[in-house]
């Protein structure tokens, strides 16, 4: 049985131009792209539709999603994971950062079971080859959590580990550097406002002791390895100048402007969400990534809790940044894949995984028609 598959009559999203042409994949490579039709028998048909790389997804968090589908209701650990993948696959995501949390501030105490859980399950449905898409391991770490440093202990050496975010959800800072609409979120949650307020002044003292070890602790830990490093939620310049001389390489979620544009003057990488751009502006009130993209500070997309966001979220920064397809689709394949030191993806080139997604538009809005895995068709 033959090892070549070719792909012809499709629409390739090449890193510089869309070209009309043929891709002949072999032993789960890109072996040759040519234009226009092949001939050749058992051609594939792709009917003029779009090819892309596979989508790389830096951040999710919908596996925490699967594993509680409703309040109350935790689902068994391997099955929401297996239902987790399912869901990435078909959203065109053929490398996927999980993203747990690593420490509790008192928002969800099962966060951290699910971590634990997810990093376990993670190495044995690798391992079983059981999973549609390749998954690795983002730590998202809470500096002011008391647990943080025990749990990142328990797991910086997960061979499945690529990425590390440094997170502060303190209120008054980051994503919640407006303190006044923290406040409202928790009461209209069901909190009573004086608890509100004894809790805000409990996580500012949390902070004031944990959170500067935590961070001192965290960058030794990882000082001289290969594991990029981001920052979550930037907002203030100053800390941005701070994290970009401790090495870090990335913003993820900026919440404004001063700090995007921050963030890409010390060279930066800065990540937006997908839903941010998909929805028209962030769920939580900080700057949307559309302004940020016609600003040029855009690099990277991430899904953030919405997988099937991705591809749409590209499509969008042609529309609303007047980016170029392939510069719009780049912000989820080829940029991350550089971001993360995974230089065999995200491209359409020869010698490359053929790690591929067909999209056909409806409406001007891109819908997955099928998924390559190294060759493989995996939806």
């Amino acid at each position: 049985m033959s090892d070549e598959t070719v792909l012809t009559n499709a629409r390739l999203v090449l890193p510089d131009r869309v070209l009309p042409g043929t891709l002949l994949l072999r032993g789960g490579t890109i072996a040759e792209i040519s234009p226009g039709r092949s001939a050749a028998p058992g051609a594939l048909d792709l009917e003029g539709d779009f090819l892309i790389p596979g989508v790389v997804d830096v951040h999710t968090d919908n596996l925490e999603r699967q594993v509680l589908p409703r309040s109350q209701a935790r689902w068994p650990s391997a099955s929401a994971f297996l239902a987790h993948d399912g869901q990435v696959a078909v959203a065109g995501v053929t490398t996927v950062l999980d993203a747990l949390c690593l420490g509790d501030l008192g928002f969800d105490e099962s966060r951290l079971q699910t971590a634990r859980d997810g990093v376990r399950d993670l190495g044995a449905l690798t391992a079983s080859g059981a999973l549609k898409s390749e998954h690795l391991l983002h730590l998202r770490c809470e500096l002011p959590a008391t647990d943080m440093l025990p749990m990142l202990e328990e797991f910086h050496a997960d061979p499945h580990l690529r990425m590390v975010s440094l997170m502060d959800h303190t209120p008054g800072v980051g994503q919640y550097v407006d303190a006044d609409r923290y406040r409202a979120m928790r009461v209209k949650g069901g909190a009573k406002p004086e608890a509100v307020e004894r809790r805000i002044a409990e996580l500012a003292e949390q902070r004031a002791a944990y959170a500067e070890p935590n961070r001192r602790a965290l960058l030794d830990l990882f000082r001289g390895r290969d594991v990029p490093l981001a920052t979550h939620d930037d907002w203030d310049p100053a800390i941005v100048a701070r994290n970009a001389a401790d090495g870090i390489g990335m913003s993820e979620f900026p919440v404004n402007l001063p700090a995007a544009r921050a963030a890409r003057a010390e060279g930066m990488a800065v990540i937006a969400g997908a839903p941010n751009l998909v929805r028209g502006g962030s769920h939580s009130g900080n700057v949307a990534a559309a302004d940020l993209a016609r600003e040029g500070l855009v690099d990277i997309i991430a899904s953030d809790y919405v997988p099937p966001a991705m591809i749409e979220a590209a499509w969008r920064l042609v529309e609303e940044a007047g980016m170029t397809l392939p510069a719009g689709v780049a912000t989820i394949t080829a940029n991350p894949a550089r971001a993360l030191g995974l230089h065999d993806r995200g491209r359409i080139e020869p010698g490359l995984r053929a790690d591929l997604v067909r999209l056909r538009e409806f409406g001007g809005m891109p819908v997955v028609q099928a998924v390559w895995r190294g060759g493989a068709r995996i939806a």
